[in-house]
């Protein structure tokens, strides 16, 4: 009996079709194997499974294999010169659509047919609903025909920047569903007719706003492709924001993504400081490729494939990052960059060079830079610039293939990302990133504070744009003010380094004295201390003068990593940040996880909205093995120095009176006694519990602000998306008047810190003392300045001030206000 192959790109699709084609069989079924998928839920085609399936299913009656598009084709030719040449003539590449060509072909094969007639009744298996379907009315023939007898259309692009790569992609997309061969071309410009299954070759179309363009098809589905396209086209291709461009449009986004002159903007400001150098971008340059011979055209292949495999992974969690933090408009250029790695012209160049001998590093940098080409060869700047995409993409999977995998830029300069990762943030080489650039995120992004942490200057929320910046050009920034110049001419750039003196100076007074203590002209004492995430950033709060740890963020300990440290690795790590302060008092935050930051060692429930969901406090009480641990170092570290223990996101007393019970079991294991410099408190996060602070105030030595998620959750915000950033102000008087609540709550009982992101913004420093805090704690290196903010300000004044802020209507008044008190 002949067996069968199928190879497709989803395991899931594929075994469904099979399911299928089972049910239409009676008596003994032909043996059929899968080959689909690169694993359960990564999509792909791989050479090796499916010449292993094509050995399992042959019976000595021979194979026939189906496919469903694209690389599966390729992969299945090259699956077949993997196979020994006795089993290779066997085996028929059969053209049938997957699922209607399966159930014939299951059908046949089980009647005991031959393959070539089972490969030929699959292939005739789409003649019946061709029968069936009559054509559509309704859409006159484009001139000059079509595929055959196949329909045609017409359609007009209203894109205001053409079919450029994220509506090429969707229309790719699109076509690629259908049981059909679909052909575009431009009829504003006369092109030829390309493959609208191939992103490369309908992005090279230089299609523009107001070109006509002209579909047709043949097939089973030709009339339904057809109708979807001149549907898509009516709506845009479902591109935001894709009205009609203004008179200018145009040549805005040809100087922007030319740059053949000065250009500036503002985004959000997110660490202070001034930075110029050159654009680099990560991975921006392709790497060295190596002199090397090839292996043979499989082995190079298998290359080819595992190296476009990982970059699929990388690309779709970038993907998933962008769409969480800017939604789904911004994520889709990635959805261009996937389809690329599977367009069927590209990959065919590169099999066709491996043919040839080419080694699989060599192959695939010569079939990109023929694409790359193309584009850059584009009269139309914006469509022109797609060439950056397909350098990107191309120098992913190159690096891949050669198993280079630094994330580092290239050399000295402002980094360009649409968005840091906390751990990418933490990862910074301040030799050689002067600042950074993010097209996306908020200052209070926990990539953005660990930026700031780390002294960076950096500017978010800039948009797609800064990605577009060509590598080595000079960029000028603020990340005071949010203010970016790229290519700056002469005079701006002296203006940015005059700015950069004078910071300079102004950091070099306030460092002279940032061992001091820091009190307010009337003699109100401040204690200004760092938040610290790591044995390094101690030492740089040491450094630059903190009269104590207010935070310490346990969670690089746990982040990472596939198991929870023990109490024994945990109590070193505590111990090296305790000796890095000399003795002074360090504030350990309990482990704050989930919402942006899961653990992969600990299973977690799917949850809609996991800033709201099992973090923070809840977390470790639903998860009392990783909190007892962590409560024994700490309470062992505590007999050592002072220490201050911090519950976070409470937002009941019982989850305080639970947390304080394994507290005393801690205190317990360690042998009894509480140590005298031990003090127990909890973040205030959630609104509710800010304004029942009183009833929490028996329970606690203190209480933290955490403005950055107080903030949050007040203004109904989320700190990282960057489409809110505008709302996610700390000083915003609803916020404020939270602040208040805590401080009024506490009445003097126990002492109120802030810890979030608005206890580092020196404007804002007068206005919390005014309201009642007394230790602000910050990025390491904002001590000085910090320090410097507290001594300038008088506490009646601050009160003052403060008062009249609860009562404005907005943060744009607020920071009005802070800045003619500044002023005067």
């Amino acid at each position: 009996m002949v067996g069968l192959v199928v190879v497709c790109h989803s395991r899931a699709l594929a075994r469904a079709a099979v399911a299928l084609a089972a049910e239409m069989v009676h008596g003994e079924p032909a043996p059929i194997e899968v080959a689909a998928g690169l694993d359960e839920t990564t999509f792909g085609t791989d050479a090796v499974a499916i010449a292993d399936a094509v050995a399992a299913a042959d019976r000595g009656d021979g194979v026939v294999v189906l496919m469903d598009l694209g690389s599966a084709v390729l992969s299945a030719e090259l699956a077949l010169e993997l196979l020994e040449e006795d089993l290779r003539d066997r085996v028929v590449l059969c053209p049938a659509p997957l699922v209607e060509g399966l159930v014939a072909a299951a059908v046949t094969a089980a009647s005991g047919a031959g393959r070539r007639e089972v490969s030929d009744e699959a292939t005739a298996a789409m003649a019946g609903k061709q029968s069936h379907l009559a054509p559509a009315a309704g859409v006159e023939p484009a001139s000059g025909g079509g595929i055959g007898t196949g329909p045609s259309a017409t359609f007009t692009v209203t894109n205001p920047h053409g079919l450029h790569a994220r509506p090429a992609a969707r229309l790719v997309a699109q076509v690629a569903g259908y049981d059909a061969e679909v052909e575009i071309r431009n009829r504003g410009t006369g092109s030829p007719w390309v493959s609208a299954s191939s992103l490369s070759r309908v992005a090279t179309l230089g299609a523009l706003h107001g070109h006509e363009l002209e579909v047709r098809a043949s097939g089973a589905q030709a009339r339904e492709a057809v109708d979807r396209v001149v549907a898509l086209a009516a709506r845009a291709f479902d591109e935001a924001d894709a009205g009609e461009p203004a008179a200018d449009a145009r040549a805005e986004a040809g100087a922007g993504n030319g740059f053949v002159a000065e250009v500036g903007g503002f985004g959000r400001p997110a660490s202070p400081g001034i930075a110029i150098g050159p654009a680099r971008h990560p991975h921006a340059s392709a790497p060295t490729i190596p002199d090397v011979a090839s292996q043979g055209a499989a082995a190079e292949w298998d290359r080819i494939e595992d190296a476009l495999a990982t970059a699929r992974r990388d690309l779709r969690r970038v993907r998933a990052d962008t769409a969480r933090e800017a939604g789904d408009a911004h994520a889709a250029i990635f959805d261009a960059h996937l389809l690329l790695l599977g367009d069927a012209d590209l990959l065919a160049d590169v099999r066709s060079r491996l043919g040839g001998g080419a080694p699989a590093p060599q192959a695939w940098s010569a079939a990109t830079d023929r694409i790359a080409a193309e584009f850059g060869a584009l009269a139309d700047p914006y469509l022109s610039a797609r060439e950056a995409d397909v350098r990107a993409v191309a120098a992913q999977v190159l690096r891949a293939l050669l198993g280079d995998s630094a994330g580092a830029p290239p050399g000295f300069g402002v980094l360009i990302a649409p968005d840091l990762t906390p751990a990418e943030a933490a990862g910074l080489d301040t030799a050689r990133v002067a600042g950074v650039l993010l097209a996306y995120g908020s200052p209070t992004s926990h990539g953005a504070i660990l930026a700031r942490a780390r002294g960076v200057p950096t500017v978010v929320g800039l948009g797609a744009r800064v990605l577009e910046v060509p590598d080595g050009t000079p960029v000028a920034l603020d990340g005071g003010t949010g203010e970016v110049v790229v290519a700056p001419l002469g005079p701006v750039l002296a203006t940015f380094r005059r700015r950069a003196a004078e910071q300079a100076s102004r950091r070099e007074r306030a460092r002279a004295r940032a061992g001091s203590p820091a009190m307010t002209r009337d003699g109100v004492p401040v204690a200004v201390g760092a938040n610290v995430g790591s044995p390094a950033d101690a030492r740089a709060a040491a450094d630059h003068g903190a009269d104590l740890a207010g935070l310490v963020r346990t969670e690089f300990l746990f982040l990472g990593r596939d198991a929870a440290p023990d109490a024994g690795e945990q109590l070193a790590a505590y111990r090296e940040i305790a000796d890095a302060l000399g003795g002074r008092r360090i504030t350990v935050r309990t482990l704050d996880v989930g919402g942006d930051k899961p653990l992969r060692y600990v299973p977690a429930a799917a949850e809609d909205n996991p800033f709201l969901g099992v973090r923070g406090i809840r977390h470790s009480l639903e998860h009392p093995e990783l909190l007892r641990e962590q409560l024994l170092a700490i309470v062992r570290l505590a007999r050592e120095v002072p220490v201050s223990v911090m519950f976070p996101m409470v937002s009941t007393v019982p989850e305080v009176l639970r947390a304080r019970r394994m507290l005393d079991e801690a205190l317990a294991r360690a042998g009894g006694g509480t140590p005298s410099g031990l003090r127990v408190g909890m973040m205030m996060e959630v609104p509710a519990a800010a304004l029942k602070t009183a009833a929490f105030a028996p329970h606690v030595d203190f209480v933290s602000i955490g403005t950055n998620d107080l903030a949050q959750y007040a203004l109904a915000a989320e700190r990282g998306n960057a489409a809110l950033a505008g709302l996610s102000d700390g000083t915003d008087p609803g916020v404020l008047r939270l602040i208040d609540a805590v401080c009024r709550g506490a009445g003097g009982r126990v002492p109120v810190a802030v810890c979030g992101e608005l206890a580092g913004d020196e404007a804002a420093v007068p206005l919390l003392i005014g309201l009642g805090v007394r230790e602000l704690s910050v990025a390491p290196r904002s001590v000085p300045g910090v320090k410097e903010a507290v001594r300038a300000t008088v506490l009646a004044e601050a009160a003052a001030a403060a008062a009249r802020a609860l009562d404005l209507a907005d943060a744009a008044a607020v920071r009005d206000l802070l800045a003619a008190d500044g002023r005067g």
